[in-house]
């Protein structure tokens, strides 16, 4: 049985999403992600400006003038979300924990899915596959999807990428849209991503907390790695310890650029502490120009 307080978060995280696919992203998945291909849907008489080569030349001599053939886009498409509800994601030094944006960000991708009448599948996995979600159709199902990442329990902590994806190219057959949601606090998961990149259109969605690259001032301060349960002191106060802490995350980070660029995968990165809307609206921009 859920709570009030848990049922009131999802509702909000639910018309949040909404809100977004419908007024800030309208169009420009469509743009983004087109169909499979043209259907053939009618003929129509001819119209000054009509692309001549669209003519339908034996339907235009049977009634002894011009008519056109009419075509559609074969629309529907099936959109995966590999999602990591691993324990590093339960962090947060601001505003939210970087799962809260995890469920956000996976909330407003599906409502924009199921707009254009498009099947969305959930693949939430630590360091195996929690559970998989086939792909359907329904706002119902987004409300289901949210739901499952606030209130699902899982067996483990830790992170394990390349078993996700080993886990999403044996199951998912056809060609699909795949978004990859995580902190990427893993390693040795390149090769399977350029595997799924040749078999689905990938993109990265990396999540990040402002105290997770620069480390505060704060004195000794025990940490506890949330998915090992290792514990450790840091002093803080330490200008090395900071710069070495800030350097490592830099180089963390442009590894995973570095993954992205030879696997041919998009990346978009966000803060816990700012909008996702800047960084969505930049990737659907540039996908659609692609």
């Amino acid at each position: 049985m859920l709570s009030k307080e848990l049922i009131k978060t999802i509702q909000r995280f639910h018309f949040r999403t909404r809100y977004l696919a419908n007024e800030m992203f309208a169009g420009q998945y469509t743009s983004a992600f087109k169909g499979q291909g043209m259907e053939f849907a009618e003929v129509r008489e001819y119209i000054p400006g009509d692309d001549i080569r669209s003519i339908d030349w034996n339907v235009s001599a049977r009634f002894g003038r011009p008519f056109v053939k009419m075509f559609h886009e074969e629309r529907e498409l099936t959109v995966i979300l590999a999602i990591d509800l691993s324990a590093s994601n339960l962090f947060a030094s601001k505003k939210r924990f970087k799962r809260d944006l995890l469920a956000e960000v996976a909330g407003t991708l599906a409502f924009m899915a199921i707009k254009t009448n498009d099947k969305i599948g959930a693949i939430l996995f630590t360091s195996g596959v929690e559970k998989f979600i086939p792909p359907q159709k329904g706002s119902a199902y987004v409300w289901r999807l949210i739901k499952e990442i606030f209130t699902h329990e899982e067996s483990d902590r830790g992170t394990d990428i390349e078993s996700a994806l080993t886990y999403l190219n044996r199951t998912i057959k056809r060609n699909s849209i795949v978004f990859l949601l995580s902190d990427f606090m893993d390693a040795g998961y390149e090769k399977v991503l350029r595997i799924t990149s040749r078999k689905h259109d990938l993109t990265l969605i990396r999540v990040e907390d402002d105290s997770e690259k620069n480390l505060p001032d704060m004195g000794l301060v025990s940490f506890v790695d949330p998915e090992s349960g290792e514990i450790c002191q840091v002093n803080t106060s330490n200008r090395r310890v900071r710069r070495l802490w800030h350097e490592e995350r830099q180089k963390k980070e442009l590894e995973i650029k570095n993954i992205c660029s030879r696997c041919g995968v998009s990346l978009i990165e966000l803060n816990t502490s700012r909008s996702v809307i800047k960084p969505l609206m930049r990737y659907f921009l540039e996908k659609g120009r692609r």
